[in-house]
């Protein structure tokens, strides 16, 4: 049974990771239904790492595009590919800097379904409210290769938003982008490649904690979380290709309106939790 819930929440990771509506409100939720039979300890790492299954994705389906080495480019194909690299990292640094010294207040204070909730929702307003006022104005930046490194830093800062679980990472920098002049297009691409250090980071960081948290890392544990990161894996195949198909027709409103219906659904569940005991 461990394995057959590793394998939906994989599954859900997979799907929610890219979508922006949030995985770790998704992940927590299902956590009620679907609990593993783990520690706590191991869980907090369990729901971050995850998320490095789904980051392969992103690196095999553009694994040409991000390689520098790929004796195919042309000498400014490569150079465009290093500028591509800098900008991610150069995006990286504000969630470094101020994300790692919050890590673990944000996990000890908002972890909880009342804050996701809020943010599921105030996200979801933000999402409808933007996409009708992007609609009013041209997109500034249509190609990726023409984004400038000071832009790269200004979507990094908005990134910073999402260390407060419930906002989604996808969901932020997409939004940021967007408000900044980007097309959806440009947004969802540069959001991609900048969960690869972000997601590999996180995952070190989380994996280091819990090595040195006393509790132990069980050959068992190790297989569950295997299961569930393979999984992400492959449906993070389906759902990238299928989200970079969807928005060169469609804008994020729906997925908007999503958020705010689940954000309705996690405070409803809370209230009765609280007012049952459960």
């Amino acid at each position: 049974m461990e394995f057959i819930k590793a394998i939906i929440l994989g599954i859900i990771e997979g799907i929610t990771e890219w979508l922006p509506i949030s995985s770790t409100g998704h992940l927590i939720l299902t956590d009620e239904f679907i609990k593993l039979k783990q520690s706590t300890e191991f869980m907090n790492m369990f729901n971050v790492v995850i998320q490095l299954g789904a980051i392969l994705a992103v690196v095999v389906i553009y694994f040409k595009k991000l390689n520098p080495f790929d004796s195919s480019k042309t000498p400014r194909e490569t150079q465009l590919t290093w500028q591509l690299w800098l900008k991610v990292i150069i995006a990286c640094i504000p969630a470094v800097i101020i994300g790692l010294p919050l890590d673990d207040w944000l996990d000890a204070h908002f972890h909880k379904f009342v804050p996701i909730a809020f943010m599921l929702i105030i996200y979801g307003f933000a999402f409808i409210y933007v996409e009708k006022w992007a609609k009013t104005r041209p997109d500034t930046l249509t190609n990726l290769d023409r984004m400038s490194y000071r832009f790269a830093f200004y979507i990094g800062l908005i990134q910073v938003l999402s260390l407060m679980p419930g906002t989604s990472r996808s969901g932020v920098t997409i939004l940021g982008a967007i408000i900044l002049g980007a097309s959806r297009f440009v947004a969802t691409e540069f959001t991609f490649f900048l969960g690869i250090p972000v997601m590999f980071g996180a995952s070190l960081l989380k994996i280091v904690k819990f090595m040195f948290s006393g509790v132990g890392f069980s050959l068992s544990q190790f297989a569950i979380l295997m299961v569930a990161s393979v999984t992400a894996f492959l449906v993070s195949i389906v759902v990238i290709k299928f989200l970079m198909d969807y928005i060169k027709k469609h804008d994020f409103t729906f997925f908007g309106k999503y958020r705010i219906v689940l954000g309705a659904i996690l405070l409803v569940y809370a209230g009765i939790s609280a007012v049952f005991g459960g």
